[in-house]
């Protein structure tokens, strides 16, 4: 078997990919919360958890933990999504032990000492503004408010400055007693190593978790949208888009298609969006689409960055190619190339060791199991023309429509031009 997977005591899943042919190994550890599962007045508690994890522990301080990965030419990492939050590391296999090591100590043994929460709640303070300066970065975050009002999952992951502020060294370890246990833990690891290997490296390390409960968190359903344009007007020389479609879950059984609907969209230089906005038209740079999949919801997106007297024009162009495919479905080449891009892609990507323990533990957290690839490649295979226009009919409706934007225009004329083009 590829993938193997183990249950400890305490509730821990470690799951393993043995590459023989590789000469490294990727370790990470996850827990099944993030964004999503915190309170307004914590927002971004996961992420400022994210960042203490490597401010030291009983037995390292946080320049031990870097070095003792890095030393050994590997790198160290997180992570946090609205659902889960990662540490993870690779090395030359021969140095499991060491990332088992130290990953687990992090995970198990940090200390979260007064002046490095101190310390660190600046430095997140200094991250927030940063992406406020980056007006990509920051039209995507008002797409997420736009679609998920008044909804964890429409706040920002970094929380915001005054959120970051609030909170102090007994919220975060309210936080971990409540959430980080055995059974919200994974464990993955891909590389030179065999599945035994990984449990007697781990078995010790995590045994103290309590066995806990799984994290629990506000489901989304759909209500009025008070606002679904939102625009932070910005004297920048491009104009930043980002513009949303509520789509599918990752329970979907459409979600296959959403996600060949968004590579025939706009996910390579053989997209539609980027043959139309930039070569034929040369509004941009560069223009892309892209899916989010979650438990309870789902999106759709398209972000591009252009002058700010292309916008309406551009606007017109997404749109046109928006209703052509809810018009009529893609050609049977257009399928078959999104097909083959999309499981290449897949094929490719899991070819590093990093790649799989990602593969891994975002299956194991959204499904309960490792996910078989060939499994989801058959589906993607299985998907009709037909099937695509039906979702983008369902997706690409003007009521699902959000729009987050960051450049030298008024919101009011943005929403006028929507209006214009019949969304």
């Amino acid at each position: 078997m590829q993938y193997r997977t183990s249950n400890l005591e305490n509730g821990v899943r470690i799951a393993t990919r043995e590459m023989p042919e590789m000469k490294s190994v990727s370790v990470g550890i996850w827990v099944a919360v993030g964004g999503r599962h915190e309170p307004e007045e914590l927002c971004g508690i996961s992420h400022f958890l994210e960042h203490l994890l490597f401010k030291g522990t009983e037995k390292r301080s946080s320049r031990d933990i870097t070095e003792e990965v890095e030393g050994l030419g590997g790198f160290i990492n997180a992570f946090t999504t609205e659902d889960h939050t990662c540490i993870y590391a690779k090395a030359a296999s021969e140095h499991l032990p060491t990332l088992a090591n130290v990953l687990s100590d992090m995970y198990v043994n940090s200390i979260f000492a007064e002046h490095e929460i101190e310390r660190e709640r600046d430095v997140i303070r200094e991250e927030i503004l940063m992406y406020k300066d980056q007006p990509g970065q920051f039209s995507q975050e008002l797409l997420t408010e736009a679609m998920w009002p008044r909804h964890a999952l429409g706040r920002p992951l970094t929380g915001s400055v005054e959120s970051i502020c609030k909170i102090q060294r007994e919220h975060l370890l309210k936080f971990i007693g409540e959430n980080y246990n055995g059974l919200s833990t994974v464990v993955t690891v891909a590389g030179r190593c065999s599945h035994e290997e990984a449990l007697r490296y781990f078995r010790n390390k995590l045994k103290k978790l309590p066995r806990g409960r799984p994290p629990v968190f506000q489901r989304w359903n759909e209500v009025t949208r008070d606002q679904r344009v939102l625009v932070a007007k910005d004297e920048t020389e491009q104009t930043h888009l980002a513009l949303g479609y509520h789509a599918m879950s990752r329970t979907d059984n459409r979600r296959h298609a959403m996600k060949l609907l968004s590579v025939i969209l706009g996910e390579n230089m053989s997209s539609r969006l980027f043959q139309q906005l930039r070569e034929r038209y040369a509004y941009c740079y560069s223009v892309h689409s892209g899916t989010l999949v979650l438990e309870d919801s789902g999106l759709v997106s398209i972000c591009v960055g252009l002058e700010p007297e292309k916008l309406r024009s551009a606007l017109r162009a997404i749109h046109r190619e928006l209703d052509k495919l809810r018009s009529k479905p893609p050609s049977k080449k257009e399928l078959r190339q999104a097909q083959a891009y999309t499981i290449g892609q897949n094929e490719l990507g899991l070819e590093s060791t990093t790649n799989q323990i990602m593969w891994m533990g975002e299956s194991l957290l959204a499904y309960d199991k490792v996910v078989d690839p060939d499994e989801v490649q058959a589906k993607f295979k299985e998907v009709t023309a037909e099937q695509i226009q039906e979702v983008a009919n369902l997706c690409f409706a003007p009521q699902r429509m959000g729009l987050g934007l960051v450049g030298p225009v008024e919101g009011s004329k943005v929403e006028r031009w929507i209006g214009d083009i019949g969304y």
